[in-house]
This record gives structure tokens, sequence and C-alpha cells, in this order.
């Protein structure tokens, strides 16, 4: 069963990924800072808008299910599987933190939000629509690509990713205020600290550490359930509640 949801999930990651020239405009941290500047808020920040309200409640589900660029990294494991270190998760915030502040400051030179139009620049609803969207669309696939293949697993979601922060502020408020959301949950005391689960974890989190110090909850976590499939006692489960 266990076995069958990783197919599951790996199989809606791939479709995804399949699916990435038709919603790479709505991925796009450039179109949204142009948007900005002419008072439109774009597809591609109300994505990451609906990213922040429901991660308040599925944490960083997106990433683990249906990221594109998911989809790329759990494939270059198989060729890299080194560890990535936790200092590049601060990476990620050193990129986000000006650009979120250049989409302010547009909204602010434009006198404020005057249009919401999802298809900006997107009018074909299509992504990549014609040869020059490929200049766009290959760098960064071959970002993502470059970065897994070289510094290890997932390392664009903890270096590089733009849309990674937005969750994180989502699941940290549902953290804060305890609410009912999908999280990672220990089902038994049977843990017999053989690192299984840490090895499984795509995230590279020490996920053995996490369960004997009872402190489950971790922003980097994707709520994949490589862990928990991959724990001989069961221990391990990824579902609703409270903590």
């Amino acid at each position: 069963m266990k076995g069958k949801k990783q197919a599951t999930r790996k199989t809606i990651l791939l479709v995804s990924l399949l699916l990435f020239p038709v919603t790479l405009n709505y991925f796009s941290p450039y179109l949204i800072i142009n948007g900005a500047f002419e008072g439109v808020l774009a597809g591609s920040a109300l994505i990451f808008l609906s990213m922040l309200v429901f991660s308040v409640l599925l944490d960083r589900f997106f990433c683990g299910y249906l990221c594109p660029a998911g989809s790329i990294q759990e494939v270059c494991t198989g060729i890299n599987a080194k560890p990535t270190k936790p200092g590049l998760n601060r990476v990620k915030w050193g990129i986000w933190l000006p650009w979120f502040g250049a989409i302010i400051a547009g909204f602010i030179a434009a006198g404020g939000i005057k249009k919401v139009n999802p298809l900006y620049m997107t009018e074909s609803g299509i992504s990549v629509a014609e040869p020059r969207a490929y200049f766009i669309y290959l760098p960064v696939i071959f970002l993502v690509l470059i970065l897994a293949l070289t510094v290890g697993k997932r390392a664009f979601c903890h270096a590089g990713c733009w849309m990674a922060p937005f969750m994180i502020i989502g699941s940290e408020i549902g953290e804060k205020i305890n609410s009912s959301r999908l999280g990672l949950r220990k089902e038994n005391e049977d843990c017999i600290a053989c690192g299984v689960c840490t090895k499984a974890c795509p995230m590279s989190l020490n996920v053995q550490q996490m369960v004997q110090t009872d402190r489950l909850y971790n922003r980097e976590c994707i709520l994949c359930s490589s862990c928990e499939g991959s724990c001989p006692k069961k221990v391990l489960l990824v579902r609703f509640g409270r903590r």
C-alpha cells in the first residue's frame, strides 16, 4: 500500500513536469514583478498567494506532490543522492526577500493593484506557446538539473526556490495556531534508530532525530511520505491532526 502511495505521488509529479510548458508562467517570478509595476496582479501572484493560504492547512504538500521542479530533482537523486547541507536553506531567503521587496515597490510605484489578470502575458493560456519562450523554459530546467546533479538532493528546493518561502510562512502560521493540519505524526514508540527514514528523505532531513526528540515539524519537510514508507516499524504517518 505504501509503495503504491509513492508510485502515485511520483506519477503526479511526472504529470506536473509534462505540463510545465503550459504552467511555467503561473510560477514565474519575473511576471509578478513586471505586473506589479503596471499595477496588475498576475497569475503567478495568485498562485503564490494560494500557496501561502493553503499551506496553513497543507504545509508543503505542493512541493512533495505537484511541483514540476520536484519531479526533475527526484529523478536526479538516482544519479546524485548526496544529502544537502542545512545551511543551504538560507540561500533561498537571500533571493526571496529582495525579490519580494521589488514586488511591493512595484505596486507602490503603480499606485496599488489596479487589475487582476490571471493570464497576464499569457494570453493563450499556454506559457511556452512560441519558440522564443524556450529561452526561458530551458534555462529554468537547466538550473534545476545542475543544482540537483552537483549539489545534492533537491538542492533547488533548498537554495533557489522562490515559492518555498510562501509555503514556509503559511506552515509556520499553521504551526503557531496549532490548527488541525496535514503533517508528519508518530504513530507508536517502536523506533529502533535504524536511520532508514533519514536516508529515504529527499529533503536531507534527520528524520530519525526528529522522531527521537518528538519534534516532527520541520519547515523543510515536504510531506512526501518517503520516511513513512521506509520505516520497518511503521512509526511514522502523514495525516491530518494537531500536534
